[in-house]
């Protein structure tokens, strides 16, 4: 039984999906002193990843392909984890002859937790005049820009593509913006300047992203298909088996509800990114869904207006999500941007 169709499709961030189950921050399926933040307790790692201290904070990693290829960093969105991303896609980049490496962002996954912080007023999030005005959130952006390369560093990559989704678009923006040198090209995927003149997402949806979250594992499947049905992609249909075998993976690793919020709070309070933008020199990719409900497609224009060398590709009935059928249509526009800023390389 499909169930994305309008009104009912989504997936909420997961950019991981191929990637949106958690932008949102849920997963799932149905069933009818902050500066010394404590290192995330001994995570249970997979065969394939690895873990390092990176400004003070412990972020868990997997590296795909040949160390000695060219890296593509990919950076997840809103409570997303390095499973967000979707290992078709993946491979897909490394048949390409690329090394890839996926992590977990500070308060997601297995990286470090920031609990001890304890999560931000839902309240002062939907009511302050500006959508997050004076929350003390214990997250930037600008760190976890930072986080990604100090992470490179960890791994001795002197520049990388560097390709982010949604809340990691916001990231990505910022690292191509302030370590130039580090961004052989930018993909910036679903996101947004955070221009204030831009249309956002309904009431119902803001609503939707500072809810408090399930924990236990089927109540947060079917707390992700809900998240589905509103920012999902009406042009992709999943079913429900398809969703489940997707993300009870991600549930059964770990999600941090109190970890997503931090992170919704950290884009409220990090502002707009328009005085930066004009700044990046990458080569650059916009890659957006014309359907996308959470991040509308104005954000890609707008973004397309502001960066220097960047070019958009605007999938239709594409919405905030990384359904596996829209993968060989997303991975042929990455791949094609790539070898372009191979090109404009030299």
């Amino acid at each position: 039984m499909d169930i994305f169709v309008p009104d009912r499709a989504a997936q909420g961030f997961v950019t991981a999906d191929g990637t949106a189950a958690l932008l949102d921050g849920s997963v799932a399926h149905v069933q009818t002193d902050r500066a010394h933040a404590p290192l995330a307790s001994p995570p249970k790692l997979r065969s394939t990843e690895r873990s390092v201290v990176v400004n003070g904070v412990e972020l868990v990693y997997e590296r795909l392909g040949r160390q000695d290829a060219p890296a593509i960093i990919l950076i997840m969105g809103l409570g997303g984890q390095l499973l967000s991303w979707p290992l078709a896609l993946c491979e897909a980049l490394v048949r390409e002859g690329y090394q890839v490496i996926r992590f977990d962002n500070r308060d997601a996954g297995l990286s470090t937790k920031f609990d001890h912080c304890g999560a931000p007023s839902m309240l002062r999030m939907l009511g302050a005049p500006s959508f997050g005005e004076g929350l003390d959130a214990p997250l930037r952006l600008g760190q976890m820009a930072a986080d990604t390369v100090g992470l490179m560093d960890r791994l001795k990559l002197e520049d990388a593509h560097i390709v982010g989704i949604s809340m990691g678009g916001m990231i990505a923006q910022i690292l191509a913006a302030r370590y130039p040198h580090r961004v052989k090209s930018l993909v910036s995927m679903m996101s947004t300047s955070g221009a204030p003149d831009l249309p956002g997402p309904s009431l119902k949806l803001r609503l939707r992203l500072a809810r408090q979250r399930a924990t236990e594992p089927r109540a947060a499947l079917a707390d992700a298909v809900r998240s589905i049905a509103l920012v999902g992609s009406p042009g992709y249909p999943r079913t429900l088996d398809e969703l489940e075998r997707t993300l009870m993976p991600q549930i059964e690793r770990g999600i941090s509800p109190d970890g997503t919020l931090r992170q919704l709070a950290a884009i409220l309070v990090s502002g707009s990114r328009e005085a930066l933008l004009p700044r990046i020199q990458a080569p650059t990719l916009i890659l957006h869904g014309e359907a996308d409900r959470l991040v509308p497609v104005a954000a890609a224009h707008d973004l397309l207006s502001r960066i220097p060398h960047a070019h958009g590709d605007i999938v239709p009935g594409l919405g905030h999500d990384l359904p596996p059928s829209a993968l060989p249509r997303m991975t042929d526009s990455l791949i094609a941007h790539l070898r372009r800023s191979s090109e404009y390389h030299g």
